[in-house]
């Protein structure tokens, strides 16, 4: 599922200060990069099921290896996580209104966050 008029979209930032933010929120980068791109999850568990909520990245200058890099983010994601295939986000997909409540609220605190810095 697509979150979409976040604000987020299009913003751009510096990796180390990005990586800080998202960090201080809860969202892990961890192994979630390759040199052109990154993406920041955030694991919600809801009634015995797992969800994340996505925000990926793509470096405009430099690349994300290097840690020198000014990155762009796009359109946050939200998924269900089914064992042992992986996360989906189609739209046919039924979220509980608390995960989504949950994903929104953390995503306006982040865009709250990044707004200090631009």
């Amino acid at each position: 599922m697509k979150i979409e008029g976040t604000g987020l979209e299009g913003i751009t930032i510096d990796l180390a200060r990005l990586d800080e933010i998202m960090d201080d929120l809860g969202l892990v980068r961890a192994g979630q990069w390759d040199y052109e791109r990154a993406t920041y999850d955030r694991k919600i568990e809801a009634k015995g099921d797992i969800y994340y909520l996505r925000v990926p990245a793509y470096a405009v200058e430099g690349d994300v290896g290097g840690r020198h890099a000014v990155m762009k983010l796009i359109t946050p994601l939200l998924g269900k996580h089914y064992y042992p295939h992986g996360v989906e986000y189609g739209e046919g997909e039924v979220f509980p209104s608390a995960v989504v409540d949950t994903s929104k609220n953390l995503l306006k605190r982040l865009s709250e966050e990044l707004k200090k810095v631009q």
